[in-house]
């Protein structure tokens, strides 16, 4: 019988202050992309990749193919934009894309710049990208992602796709 009166004295102590604690919890605060996510998902917002970009699937036959000691693997293709993992070892060192910049203004950075790449203007971007634009329209980037893949092996990769005919794509 006093087992049973504890019970009922006990179980509102808990419940209130289970309700008291999970009462006094501070909001959460927003999100730091919060703002961005509204405006990326609004009605109207504006596409990411223009209507007229060219769809990733048709880059494909341009990326280098695997050849002795690299393992050239698919990544990821979606609207105006294609991927590829080069792979040495089992570990990934590079990233190779194309993408279309079609409605971006991603084709102003080659503007002006002096350097080629097999007679197409190229850029450093940072200490781990090289890339170049091809017909005025598509950026081929060579990404490095291990400290052993250089600023050298980069320019040497992006002499590897088939630029010609990217370039004849447009």
């Amino acid at each position: 019988m006093r087992l049973t009166r504890w019970h009922r004295v006990l179980a509102p102590i808990l419940l209130s202050l289970l309700l008291l604690v999970s009462a006094c919890r501070s909001p959460a605060e927003p999100s730091p992309f919060a703002q961005t996510q509204q405006e990326t998902t609004q009605r109207d917002a504006p596409a990411a990749v223009a209507a007229e970009a060219q769809a990733g699937g048709e880059f494909n036959p341009f990326f280098p193919k695997s050849v002795e000691g690299y393992e050239i693997v698919p990544a990821q293709e979606k609207q105006g934009f294609a991927e590829y993992k080069v792979n040495q070892n089992g570990t990934n060192v590079a990233m190779l894309a194309i993408s279309d910049t079609t409605g971006t203004p991603a084709a102003a950075k080659f503007e002006g710049t002096t350097l080629t790449i097999a007679g197409y203007p190229a850029v450093e971007q940072g200490q781990n990208a090289t890339a170049l634009l091809v017909g005025d329209r598509y950026q081929v980037k060579v990404l490095s992602r291990d400290p052993s893949f250089t600023k050298e092996d980069r320019a040497e990769w992006l002499t590897k796709f088939d630029l010609a005919g990217l370039a004849s794509l447009a």
